[in-house]
């Protein structure tokens, strides 16, 4: 089964779906593709993969599940001033350095600040959630990514839910249930295994 992913899913979902799976199919091997959403989608419709999760919506011709409403958070460094308070106000995204996670054009933290109206500091950009971590971590700057990566973490960072909360929407996405193999139906029906 040939699968397009992104880190945070690879990362906490896909073990967990592949273990229950394996335990019942255990001669089904698998090629994970990691990308982001746009790539994703053209492995998809290029048949470069089976599946792939991606942010939804996506793609009209796509047949999709809907997975899970990811929530976005602020995250800071543990001695930030905001570090304590309840939710994190919009406007303060601009008082800091910003490190955007962003590769390819869909990109929901962008997103955010269009719909806010905000325009902060952007002074590093890069698609690795653990190099922002880290950043953060040692007081560079904040950033914004999705609680999925934040779960088992070793870094010592804060994690705030924005006054105006946001979200991203996963699903898995395939061109076609019906011409789809018998390995990949099956795999969907072991989707509910991810979070333990």
């Amino acid at each position: 089964i040939r699968i397009g992913t992104f880190s945070s899913v690879a990362t906490h979902w896909l073990p967990n779906i592949i273990k229950s799976f394996q335990k019942d199919y255990p001669n089904i091997d698998y090629e994970l593709l990691l990308g982001d959403y746009t790539e994703i989608e053209e492995w998809i419709a290029e048949g470069r993969v089976d599946c792939g999760f991606l942010r939804l919506p996506t793609r009209p011709d796509f047949e999709t599940v809907f997975l899970a409403q990811d929530r976005l958070l602020v995250i800071l460094p543990q001695n930030h001033p905001l570090a304590d308070c309840e939710k994190f106000p919009v406007t303060a995204l601009c008082n800091d350095p910003f490190l955007l996670l962003e590769k390819g054009a869909k990109a929901e933290i962008s997103d955010i600040f269009t719909r806010c109206g905000v325009c902060p500091k952007v002074h590093f950009t890069t698609w690795d959630d653990y190099a922002i971590m880290s950043m953060v971590e040692s007081g560079l700057g904040i950033s914004i990514l999705p609680e999925l990566i934040l779960k088992r973490i070793p870094y010592k960072i804060v994690a705030k839910e924005l006054e105006v909360p946001a979200y991203r929407q996963i699903g898995l996405a395939l061109r076609d249930k019906k011409t789809a193999s018998l390995a990949v139906k099956r795999f969907l029906e072991y989707l509910p295994f991810r979070t333990t």
